[in-house]
């Protein structure tokens, strides 16, 4: 256990460093946002773009994969969305705002690298595989919910255009889908062009998690802890079990798979549920205090879960 640790806990000493750093001001809010808009607009989508467009799609691009981790993603959003009804006797909108926390995994500045120490770059396919779709399905479940709750009256063409929009205005979802365009196109990436990606990539997971820990500094604990608690519980206990249970059984998974599925499952809320909620003005308190939570706890849990993994 302690050897897992020791690949687990530098990507959060990282994320710890950067906390650290905006809390006694020795990185300033603004520094923060740069850096943050820096990784998230363009070093992140040229990783996502280099790790499509070369991934085998015929090898890694497994419906048995999607179905493990999506399923207990899928649960932990019907869960979430329950549990804040029925056990806390929140309004609906605040339900579906709290059952996106648990369903949006951090798999890029998290699941990424806790990845890659464990197991080796070369483990990351499997990865790319469940991240090429993450955003895209937690957007299209979390928006259409949404606004089917809301009963805003906008109708059917009005809601899928507001899905769409936030889907593709998604620097991430933007490298993706060009990652996908060079890989089913054949075109191979010039050399030139590929050290400069190269080059962008090697930066892009240290100042994104570093940077984690400057947006975390600004999501202080504040209340709702029980419900926190259950959205915890969801993010870094039952998404994993549901996924190595299925991973294990039903699709049976390779060993490669199934690590990087139970992995990402295993990570902690990502920022974009905090983003969620700020976009419809519900359950914000909620959500930022679940995503910094759910990180600092994440590194218990991801231990365990990478000691359980074969």
């Amino acid at each position: 256990m302690l050897d897992i640790l020791t690949v687990v806990l530098p990507v959060f000493l990282v994320t710890g460093a950067g906390y650290l750093a905006a809390w006694r001001g020795l990185f300033a809010a603004s520094a923060v946002d740069g850096l943050m808009t820096f990784t998230q607009k363009f070093a992140i989508p040229c990783l996502l773009f280099s790790g499509v467009a070369s991934l085998d799609l015929g090898a890694e691009f497994d419906p048995a994969l999607l179905l493990a981790y999506y399923t207990g993603s899928t649960a932990n959003f019907v869960l979430g969305l329950l549990g804040a009804r029925f056990l806390f006797g929140r309004p609906w909108p605040d339900c579906v705002a709290i059952g996106f926390v648990p369903l949006f995994a951090n798999s890029v500045l998290l699941g990424l690298p806790i990845t890659e120490r464990a197991y080796g770059a070369d483990a990351l396919a499997a990865n790319f595989a469940i991240i090429s779709i993450h955003a895209a399905y937690c957007y299209l479940l979390g928006i259409t919910t949404m606004e089917i709750v809301k009963s805003r009256g906008a109708g059917g063409l009005a809601t899928v255009r507001l899905v769409l929009g936030a889907i593709f205005r998604n620097a991430l979802m933007i490298g993706i889908a060009l990652g996908f365009i060079v890989n089913l196109s054949g075109v191979p990436v010039p050399d030139i062009l590929q050290e400069a990606l190269d080059l962008m990539i090697r930066a892009a997971l240290p100042a994104a998690l570093f940077g984690l820990g400057g947006i975390l500094y600004r999501y202080r604990p504040e209340g709702d802890l029980t419900i926190v608690a259950l959205i915890c519980a969801l993010a870094l206990f039952v998404h994993p079990a549901i996924t190595l249970a299925l991973g294990s059984g039903p699709a049976g998974l390779s060993d490669a798979q199934l690590r990087s599925a139970v992995v990402t499952a295993a990570m902690a809320p990502g920022v974009n549920s905090y983003l969620f909620a700020d976009m419809y003005g519900v359950a914000r308190r909620v959500a930022a205090t679940a995503v910094l939570a759910g990180t600092a706890l994440s590194v218990i849990s991801v231990t365990i879960w990478i000691a359980i993994l074969p």
